[in-house]
């Protein structure tokens, strides 16, 4: 009787092991739902770097946006944008990896930033394109740091 008392215990707690193990590993992989682009005003930097931006980098831009844990690499800190070019802020090179995403990519090896200039191209002309880029690199010139 102990012995159907000690292999009934031992086979409780193995299973009760392997539940916690099939619960964490759910927990754990969680994959980046992709969705179709919302609309939003190309006249607001702000408005498009909260929709577009901030799930991955953050609403303050450090790359710490509820998506980026979730990243191989973490996203950019874009609020040192300017401090590590020397304190100028890099508009050119952000106006272009909004346009075609980042030369390095390795975040964006697999595109997980999407290429903007194509996404913003379904929402108008090459103006529109032109002033949604323009306004989002010059709201994203605003959180650099003092």
């Amino acid at each position: 009787m102990t012995n159907q008392k000690a292999r009934t215990a031992v086979l409780l707690t193995a299973f009760l092991a392997l539940s916690v193990v099939a619960a964490w590993a759910q927990d754990t992989s969680k994959t980046i739902k992709k969705e179709p682009i919302p609309m939003t005003s190309g006249a607001s930097g702000e408005e498009m770097f909260n929709t577009y931006c901030a799930v991955c980098h953050g609403k303050s831009g450090k790359g710490d946006g509820p998506a980026a844990s979730e990243f191989k690499t973490l996203p950019a800190n874009l609020t040192i944008l300017a401090k590590n070019n020397n304190g100028t802020f890099p508009e050119a090179y952000v106006a272009q990896v909004i346009r075609t995403g980042p030369r390095d990519a390795k975040a964006h090896g697999s595109k997980d930033m999407p290429v903007w200039g194509k996404l913003f191209e379904s929402m108008g002309d090459d103006a529109s394109v032109k002033l949604r880029i323009h306004n989002l690199s010059s709201y994203i010139e605003t959180l650099q740091s003092k």
